[in-house]
């Protein structure tokens, strides 16, 4: 599925080289302890998603219903509501299948002017997610869309252009859902919102836009294994120690996440909000930075080659020598390109990808390279849990707790106490 290496020079190697090979031995074995535990226990609910799980038969009946009713959805969330989501369904950006999906995370009111002047009422169906039911931004949107849609034409319910998840209880969205007669599917109770991309929040619009929820999850599944079986080695666990490590000891204060494939675009903000919200406690936690190859080597690279020595940078790569289009090599000649000649796109990104590599390895940066075998919803699905699992033993080493976030909750009270101020 994927793997993960270190360049030329062995992890031991590049760790004495810095002199920090006991400390990361220390962690390592601190990180392998907790691990073992994890696997006593059945891991954590977020990684306990089965491909045929309970939970299989009502997503893919849900996505049925949605996609022989509409020709767009508007997915309603923010956050772990809708980023995960996002990166998954991005495998399938490119297909003309019968539903176009839309993400308005942010609450923008010219991107909601934009797209409902874009989309027809009468073929749209709105999912709305909010693990606690009580998320401003996606009430106010939620709010926009029911107006939106009942202003145009619409079914003899409204009911029927919506679906919610949301957690069993009373809360907002349930009693508003309750109220229109919408289906409403249960948010895992015990899993936090940047955590599940693989529950039914993330796997509902990947069934709906073609894509194979069995797959994600089969894939997580084989890295949860293997997790279990040996600790020592998994990506996960070897990740943490080394990224705390290198905090501790070098003053490394910035994870740097670069895939060489436009589709994990998307994935680098799912991280991004998953490593800052999960580590980002009590004066503690590391800075993620998001990048894609190779054109951000032509805006970021210069501050990570030439600033400074402060990132661990993790590079997900797909093998691509002679994939996509070939250039002409009689057009490459004739121009002074004969590199180019009869080479593929792919070729020029692999190549691309090892020098920006070896370029930072010989500035004495940290590089880590996961090579997935293709652009598949198991390499996928392997990847959110292994980033996920390596949150949380990081987390662990950090003596932080992954799963809150104390801090944004003031900023929320604060947003509603200005609104009720608001003049009438």
């Amino acid at each position: 599925m994927f793997s993960y290496s270190f360049g030329n020079e062995s992890l031991n190697s590049q760790l004495d080289a810095l002199g920090i090979t006991a400390a990361f031995q220390k962690n390592l074995d601190s990180a392998v302890d907790y691990a073992k535990a994890l696997a006593a226990d059945g891991l954590l609910p977020f990684a306990r998603q089965a491909h045929n799980g309970p939970d299989a038969g009502p997503i893919e009946a849900a996505a049925a219903r949605i996609k022989a009713s509409c020709d767009d959805l508007i997915v309603l969330g923010t956050g772990g509501s809708s980023l995960g989501a996002q990166a998954a369904i991005a495998l399938a950006r490119f297909n003309k299948g019968p539903v176009r999906i839309h993400t308005p995370d942010s609450l923008c009111p010219f991107e909601m002017d934009l797209l409902f002047k874009e989309l027809n009422t009468a073929r749209t169906h709105v999912l709305a997610i909010s693990k606690s039911g009580t998320t401003a931004e996606t009430l106010a949107q939620l709010l926009a869309c029911r107006a939106w849609l009942e202003a145009g034409d619409h079914s003899d319910n409204p009911g029927d252009h919506f679906t919610f998840i949301t957690e069993p209880g009373e809360r907002p969205l349930r009693t508003y859902g309750e109220k229109l007669g919408s289906p409403i599917l249960d948010h895992p109770t015990d899993v936090g919102g940047r955590f599940s991309v693989l529950t039914n929040v993330g796997m509902l619009p990947v069934a709906v836009s073609g894509l194979s929820v069995e797959a994600f999850r089969k894939g997580a599944e084989a890295v949860c294994d293997q997790f279990k079986s040996d600790p020592a080695t998994a990506t996960a666990v070897v990740g943490a120690a080394l990224t705390h490590t290198l905090e501790q000891e070098k003053g490394v204060t910035q994870v740097l996440v670069m895939p060489y494939a436009e589709s994990l675009r998307a994935f680098t903000r799912w991280h991004g909000q998953l490593w800052a919200e999960s580590l980002g406690k009590e004066g503690l936690g590391t800075t993620p930075i998001r990048a894609v190859g190779p054109v951000d080597q032509h805006s970021q690279l210069q501050l990570f080659l030439d600033g400074p020595n402060d990132k661990f940078c993790t590079f997900i790569t797909i093998p691509s020598f002679g994939k996509g289009p070939r250039i002409d090599a009689a057009e490459a000649k004739a121009y002074g390109l004969d590199y180019m000649a009869d080479r593929t796109i792919g070729d020029t990104v692999t190549c691309q990808s090892r020098a920006t590599q070896e370029t930072l390895r010989k500035k004495g940066r940290t590089v880590r390279e996961i090579v997935i075998d293709s652009l598949s919803e198991e390499n996928l699905g392997g990847l959110f849990v292994s980033f996920m699992l390596e949150t949380v033993v990081t987390a662990h080493l950090m003596g932080v707790n992954a799963f809150d976030q104390p801090a944004v909750e003031e900023g929320k009270i604060l947003t509603r106490q200005y609104l009720s101020e608001l003049p009438e």
